[in-house]
């Protein structure tokens, strides 16, 4: 097995600046090394690979006493992580702080070049952009928000794509139900795949929620369905379910294939638990027309 495997990954936005993260196995926080190149403002070179421009920078001589300060040569070495089998180069991530800290001490105890003042003066903006990120993190972890800002960012993604008359519905597909189903397919329970599911989610759906509700449940939703002038379905049929039948049902349904899909390490678990319980034909069929 690879050494520095990757377990989480994201992205860090200051401003225009997007710089990618990643958590590994045993908790080392590191950031892609091209981005944080190009976040510090080094000069482009020929040889422009991961690591060679920040390595020049860190041996410049007027540089080294700030650089390394109380610091071990080591701590500036690259880190070669491991998606899957895709290498990636970075660093371990209070890296960038201690080489921003490093530059601006430089600008106030020597005279930079030009260039060397611009990285300065881009340090400047990166440490205040952290102190703004960190004093949020801070209030978040002391008052446990952070565990609700996931469940925030999915409300205002919900708010902005169900119109006012359907938000009532919106509960009845729960954060669980889709943690759980990432969780066994292997994807981050993260935003932006919740604001644009991949289209494998609606079929899963399809099969393991709708499928299975009792007979006739469908047709009372279609009753309660309009349609566009095209003769289209306005709304998915969740949408327009009744909340003294078809919602009763659907939420039943979706607490039990949670159930089923919490108690299951992998996907083909899951699969034979739900067949076992539900092993009797698919009751309902419905035409899912957009």
């Amino acid at each position: 097995m690879a050494e520095n495997k990757i377990i989480h990954e994201g992205e860090i936005t200051l401003g225009e600046m997007i710089i990618p993260c990643y958590v590994l196995e045993d908790g080392t926080r590191v950031l892609s090394g091209n981005a944080m190149q190009n976040a510090l403002k080094l000069q482009e070179e020929t040889d422009n690979k991961s690591g060679t421009r920040l390595a020049r920078y860190l041996n410049q001589k007027t540089l080294e006493p700030f650089i390394y300060k109380g610091k071990e040569a080591g701590h500036f070495e690259p880190l070669e992580c491991y998606r899957g089998t895709q290498k990636i180069n970075g660093y371990e991530a209070t890296v960038l702080a201690d080489i921003c800290d490093a530059f601006l001490e430089a600008r106030k105890e020597i005279t930079l070049s030009s260039r060397q003042k611009i990285i300065a003066d881009q340090c400047e903006i990166l440490i205040r952009g952290f102190a703004r990120i960190g004093i949020i993190a801070l209030i978040d972890e002391a008052t446990g928000y952070q565990y609700e800002r996931e469940r925030y960012e999915l409300q205002k993604i919900l708010t902005a794509y169900v119109s006012d008359e359907i938000l009532k519905w919106q509960l009845t597909f729960t954060d669980e139900f889709y943690r759980e189903v990432y969780r066994l397919w292997g994807l981050p329970f993260i935003p932006k795949y919740i604001k644009n599911k991949p289209s494998f989610i609606g079929t899963l759906t399809n099969k393991y929620i709708y499928d299975q509700l009792p007979k006739g449940v469908v047709e009372k939703i279609k009753d309660n369905t309009p349609k566009t002038e095209k003769g289209n379905w306005k709304y998915k049929f969740h949408q327009s379910l009744t909340p003294e039948v078809g919602r009763e049902h659907l939420k039943k349904q979706i607490i039990e294939v949670t159930t089923l899909m919490s108690v299951s390490s992998d996907k083909n678990q899951f699969d034979t638990l739900f067949t076992s319980k539900y092993k009797q034909s698919s009751q309902l069929k419905m035409n899912f027309d957009e």
